[in-house]
């Protein structure tokens, strides 16, 4: 008997995630309106996660085993060659959706005729603190489509609070094996950026569905929040790649050159307080004076603790407006 193509496949990379993974799949079998199957690809855990995927096998969850350990981009490659629904949902092993998702977002996406759809998220930290939702629900009703030069833009580096990149897309299959697209597996920051920036580049229209359905998890020690400087570069590498194979028109590329801009000025700014906490003046000023603007990172809270012994610097450089948001305008930051 053939079986029947499932309208989504979620898709959960999974290391060492026994605490959460459960979780996670129960809310992507709790979808309503949908058919489904979730795929888990375990990336070489070492504690109970194959277990976990394993008690789930009578629930359509298939388990893939990994060979050995490749990272997020390796394990969702996997889970993307073996998927099978019109429609493919990365959920993260920490993070959960809510019911109806899936059936919100491909109503839109297929009303749209549009190969790629995103939602709203919720901000959940790990300190307890009230979850947030990223973005307000009426802004993003005034903004149906999601464009190549709105998302580059507003993932600069240090310019808003938040931004389109923290969005997890669905995809349509169709589109995404059309393009023989993957996750670039040499990335171990910004690939779900590099990804949904392709596939726009390569002609996916994204619309925006303005409701919150997917719950982001912030951990204590996550990327998220602590930004090192290999991070920066890794960054930078990734998007020379993306753009050797990918040909921009006039205004993605001066979004591109925005982007370039920002990451250039926060790699200056994080080798600026790594110079002050080494008590290296001189390679401070070094710093300061090959990029000036980084100094007014300073005003962050990570430079919180460094900033009195950078006020003989700011003399030399001059004060620094407030990070702008896309809109050019200046918004507060979160504590």
């Amino acid at each position: 008997m053939k079986q029947t193509m499932p309208d989504v496949s979620f898709i959960i990379a999974a290391y060492n995630a026994a605490a959460t993974l459960s979780k996670a799949i129960d809310s992507a079998l709790a979808q309503q309106g949908v058919s489904l199957e979730v795929i888990v690809a375990d990336d070489c855990s070492t504690d109970d996660t194959r277990a976990i995927a394993e008690g789930y096998a009578d629930r359509n969850v298939r388990l893939i085993t990994l060979p050995r350990n490749g990272g997020p981009s390796a394990a969702r490659n996997a889970a993307i060659s073996a998927a099978t629904g019109r429609w493919l949902a990365v959920l993260d092993s920490d993070d959960v959706v809510e019911p109806n998702r899936l059936r919100r977002m491909i109503e839109r996406a297929e009303k749209a005729g549009a190969e790629i759809a995103v939602d709203n998220l919720r901000v959940v930290r790990a300190d307890g603190t009230p979850a947030e939702t990223m973005f307000a629900e009426s802004t993003l009703a005034q903004t149906p489509t999601l464009t190549l030069p709105a998302f580059i833009r507003s993932n600069a580096l240090f310019q808003t609070t938040h931004n389109f990149g923290y969005l997890k897309p669905i995809f349509q299959r169709a589109f995404i094996e059309r393009h023989a697209l993957r996750f670039n597996e040499n990335l171990k920051i910004g690939e779900d950026y590099i990804f949904l920036a392709s596939a726009m580049a390569l002609g996916g229209r994204c619309v925006i569905e303005p409701a919150a359905g997917y719950d982001y998890h912030i951990r204590e020690g996550s990327i998220s929040r602590v930004l090192s400087l290999h991070h920066i570069d890794a960054m930078i590498e990734g998007d020379k790649t993306f753009l050797r194979q990918i040909t921009l028109d006039a205004e993605a590329a001066d979004a591109q050159e925005f982007r370039a801009k920002s990451l250039r000025r926060g790699r200056a700014f994080l080798v600026l307080v790594q110079n002050i906490k080494d008590r290296s003046i001189l390679g401070a000023i070094r710093t300061a004076w090959g990029n000036p603007s980084a100094v007014g990172h300073l005003s962050m809270p990570i430079a919180a603790r460094v900033s009195r012994a950078v006020a003989p610097l700011r003399k030399l450089i001059g004060p620094q407006a407030d990070l702008t948001a896309i809109d050019g305008a200046t918004r507060s930051r979160k504590g």
